[in-house]
């Protein structure tokens, strides 16, 4: 039989912190350059997905993840015909001003230490914790990030759903 639980038992939960800076989820772009992210996603919608040649044929190839440049001397591809995939080329490229950026708007930087982490500028720039850093240091990483304002890219996906 179960025992009714009483208000007094329940423990109330510690609050945050109000004092610390929000990562903020956009940063503070000019309109120019909102404008011109604006005109890139709309040009990634119509550009083609650049199929590697022979990918139809050998699994080990991969269709999209493994682009090479068709190379032989009779290559269709290479030769641009025109029942052939499209060949990757400069004009379709991304806008000058927001080459680099992320969808989002932020100028990703990859941070492996504390002191790369404290030379970010929170309003344009983001951090992305490398690869090579271990569960500790990311932890530390990521809670000075939070405290600094610093929005991380890459956070560590945990199960707790109140944040």
């Amino acid at each position: 039989m179960r025992q009714a639980s009483s208000p007094a038992s329940k423990e109330a939960k510690p609050k945050a912190e109000t004092n610390v800076p929000k990562a903020p989820a956009r940063p503070t772009l000019d309109p120019n350059v909102r404008a011109v992210l604006r005109l890139r996603r709309e040009a990634s919608r119509r550009r083609p997905l650049f199929v590697r040649t022979a990918s139809h044929r050998y699994w080990r190839i991969g269709r999209w993840e493994s682009w090479r440049r068709p190379r032989g001397l009779q290559s269709k591809q290479r030769r641009h015909y025109g029942y052939r995939p499209v060949v990757v080329s400069i004009g379709y490229g991304s806008p000058k001003l927001v080459r680099g950026l992320t969808p989002s708007g932020f100028r990703p930087v990859i941070v492996r230490n504390l002191s790369d982490l404290e030379g970010l500028d929170a309003a344009t720039q983001a951090a992305i914790i490398a690869r090579t850093v271990g569960t500790r240091k990311r932890l530390a990483l990521e809670e000075k990030a939070r405290k600094l304002g610093v929005h991380v890219l890459n956070p560590i996906v945990t199960g707790n759903k109140e944040e």
